[in-house]
Formats: C-alpha cells, structure tokens, sequence
C-alpha cells in the first residue's frame, strides 16, 4: 500500500486532505511575539508542539509530527510552528504550560506518555487548544489522534514471515505501552497467519500477544540498547527485526547493515527509507503511522476555527499503511506483495479480525 490519504474524523467535522509532506526541517521555539489567538484571515495563528523524549530529529515518531506541523505552516501565510523539545517525563507538563503562556493558539502534544499532563493542563485552561498523538482525551478542548497500526503491523509480520529464510523473526519495543505494544501484536498476528496459511512454523522472538510478554528496550534513544537486543535476536536465528522504539531501533539497523545482507528490517512510524535513508538498504518496508497528514489537518482545521473531535487513522482512511519496498521492490517475490496487498483488503472487510488488546476503539 503506497501513499497518503485520507483520515476519518471520529468527532467533529472536516476531512483530512491528501498532501505529501515536507522534509524534517528543524526549527527552535523561541519566544514567539504576542499576537491574537483567535483564527481569522491575516492573523497569525500560532502552533507549538511539545516532543515526546526522543527529540524533533529522532528519525520515527516526534519527526513525523513535526513534519506535519510544517506542512500547516507551508499551507497558509498565517500559520507559524514551533516546538519545544521534552527530555524527560517530568518536562511534559512545564512545557506544555509554556506554550499557554507563550499564547499558542494550538499546542500539540506528541505521544500517549503525555496524555495525564495534557489532560491536567487542558483542564487548567479550558479556552485554550490542544491537540494529542496516540491518546484519546474526552475533553472540548482537546483534538485527540490516535492510529491501529495493528492493521498494518499485521501486513509487516505476514511479509516479515515470508521472507525470512532462518524462519525466525523479532520485534521488541521501546517502552511497555499501548502505542507501542499494538504494534507488536499486530506482527505476531501476521506471522501466525502466515504459519496458517502457509503451513510453516516461523517464530517470533522478542513479543507473546497472549501473556503480552516480551523485549523492551526502556528507551526510545539508546542505539546501544538497540543493537545489543538485535545482536542478541540474531544470535537466536532471527534475521528480520522490527523495531517499535524511534531512534534506538537504529542501533538495530546498523547491525542489519553490518550483516552484510544476513539481517534486514522493518521500520516503524514513518518511512524508513525517507526518515533515516542511510539504512534503506536494510529495510524491506515501514509500518507507517500517518501522523504527518493527521497533524496538519489539527492544525490547519484550529486555525479555521474548528475545535476538539478526534482521528482515528486505520488500513482503510490510509491513517497506517506499508511503505514502498523501496530498495527491496526486486526482492520480495510477486506472490508475496499480492499477498500482502489482500491481507489489507481483509482486515478492512472485517474477514481478518484484529486481535490486539491496545488498539483504539
């Protein structure tokens, strides 16, 4: 499944365009000038957006949002962006605070971790938006974002099964969170419906949906961390991995990539061939969350006057999908990608059920 599309508006009004999006370009968020928070033609609307740990550069998950809130500020005269980056939990709710004082107009929270200082802050300010990633809060003046990457981990863990050749593949995560946790039930899912469908017994290391049990790396920036559970996977015969854990899941690919052709894998949260090109070679594909297109319609619809509602991006809307092959479009065989491309059309009609106790409702 190639492309953006369109996001399904779970509350409110409005539907997400189709828009490519822009390159990662950073920028700081210094203190922006005081200016009228309310919409309107030729005034400025401001968007600020707090990272989850990881930072703007991290290659997966708080790249991606902020590649939307770029393409908002590209997509009109009155709309300016910026972020400030969290480093720890404890910074979520003192920047989140900075951007009320800062007179945000909009402040986008990006990640689930942040959904209790999100809710407390928006509960502190009522005539103030906000938006969330990966979290859903019931409140007027919050936007809520969240995604079912188990479709779409489930098409990665069928691929993942029917290429490897040791017959065992791994995932692991970054924390033990529903964000997270969806993705790797979601690719448990695809191995075991490629072992049913195709009669084989290929292994998953690292995650068990049943117990929901497994590998984490407690980090989303640790690249030692990441190699060394890769390194420990492939000492076990994996030789395909798939990283839910941002920028530590680099430290994977660069095992892939001194393997020498040994070990591959698949990314997550955005296209790994655009988001950290200098692995392509080793990704098959991504497991795309699309946060880029769903942020910048948050932000562009605040900044039409419309508030609150929710996003729920899945298989169908194109809000998660398989990126391109990319690199391996020549390697991954026919019948596979028709595979592949069915078992979309299946979760969409309901004839694949999905499984995971962590997606959204």
């Amino acid at each position: 499944m190639e492309g953006r599309g369109v996001l399904r508006r779970v509350r409110g009004t409005g539907v997400a365009a189709l828009i490519a999006v822009c390159g990662l370009v950073l920028a700081g968020c210094g203190e922006p000038p005081k200016e009228d928070k309310e919409p309107g033609a030729g005034k400025q609307f401001k968007a600020c957006m707090v990272t989850d740990i990881g930072g703007v550069d991290d290659r997966s998950f708080n790249a991606s949002a902020w590649a939307g809130m770029k393409a908002a500020e590209d997509s009109g005269d009155n709309i300016k962006v910026s972020y400030v980056a969290s480093d720890s939990e404890s910074d979520y709710e003192p920047n989140l605070q900075q951007g009320v004082e800062g007179e945000c107009a909009l402040i986008v929270a990006v990640g689930g971790l942040m959904a209790d200082a999100t809710t407390k802050v928006a509960e502190q300010n009522p005539k103030q938006q906000f938006a969330i990633v990966d979290a859903f809060i019931d409140a007027e003046n919050v936007h809520s974002m969240q995604f079912n990457t188990a479709q779409s981990s489930v098409q990665a863990g069928y691929l993942a099964a029917g290429m490897s050749k040791t017959g065992t593949v791994a995932t692991y995560g970054g924390l033990k969170i529903p964000p997270v946790t969806i993705f790797m039930d979601g690719f448990e899912q695809g191995v075991k419906h490629y072992n049913e469908v195709k009669k084989k017994n290929v292994k998953v290391l690292g995650w068990n949906s049943e117990k929901q049990n497994g590998s984490f790396a407690e980090s989303f920036t640790d690249k030692g961390k990441g190699k060394a559970l890769a390194d420990n996977f492939v000492s076990q015969g994996a030789d395909i991995i798939f990283p839910v854990a941002g920028g530590t899941g680099l430290g994977t690919a660069s095992v892939a990539q001194e393997s020498k052709g040994k070990v591959s894998a698949i990314w997550v949260d955005h296209d790994g061939c655009e988001a950290a090109e200098d692995f392509c070679d080793v990704f098959i594909s991504s497991v795309v969350k699309n946060i880029p297109d769903a942020v910048e319609k948050a932000v562009t619809s605040a900044a039409e006057g419309e508030a609150g509602g929710a996003f729920l991006g899945t298989l169908e809307n194109k809000g998660t999908f398989l990126a391109p092959y990319h690199e391996w479009d020549g390697k991954v065989p026919a019948e596979l990608k028709t595979e592949v491309e069915q078992l979309a059309a299946d979760i969409t009609s309901g004839k694949i059920k999905i499984e995971s106790k962590a997606q959204p409702q």
